[in-house]
């Protein structure tokens, strides 16, 4: 399954930097994004929202708040930071292939820090909504796919 998931990420970067376009940011600076999904972990199913908010044509921050469902729950909050590379290699609007670091904490039956590192990608099929897959290591190791709405 893991050879799945990491061969699935490394298909769609491939295709966005075959893809052919001028390197629009899939969001505008001022832009937002609502995103929603589950996913896979080393500490539990992770069921996810977070709001991406531009702050620049390849920037965003997001507030991520997620529950972790294993043996018993866990509520997490965090914020990503994230580097959008859709200009620096010029893959179309459509596509939004991106890089960053997150820190925050988890809550249970004990207090944890969440810090690591991300990879993710997206495929906008309208102009409103799209697929978002991200792989992540730190604190915790994880996969995250779901959905993507610009609002």
């Amino acid at each position: 399954m893991k050879k799945f998931i990491i061969l699935i990420a490394f298909s769609v970067v491939f295709a966005g930097l075959m893809a052919q376009g001028g390197g629009v940011a899939p969001l505008a600076k001022g832009g937002k994004q609502l995103n929603f999904g589950t996913g896979f972990s080393g500490n539990g199913i992770p069921v996810y929202v977070s709001m991406d908010f531009a702050v620049h044509k390849d920037i965003t921050i997001t507030p991520v708040v997620n529950i972790k469902i294993d043996d018993d729950f866990k509520v997490g909050a965090l914020v990503k930071g994230d580097y959008h590379f859709n200009y620096l290699i010029g893959i179309p609007s459509n596509w939004d292939f991106y890089a960053g670091v997150h820190a925050g904490f988890d809550f249970g039956d004990d207090f944890l820090p969440n810090l690591g590192v991300h990879v993710g990608g997206r495929w906008y099929w309208s102009d409103k909504w799209g697929l978002n897959l991200e792989l992540g290591g730190g604190t915790g190791v994880g996969t995250t796919f779901g959905v993507s709405m610009k609002l």
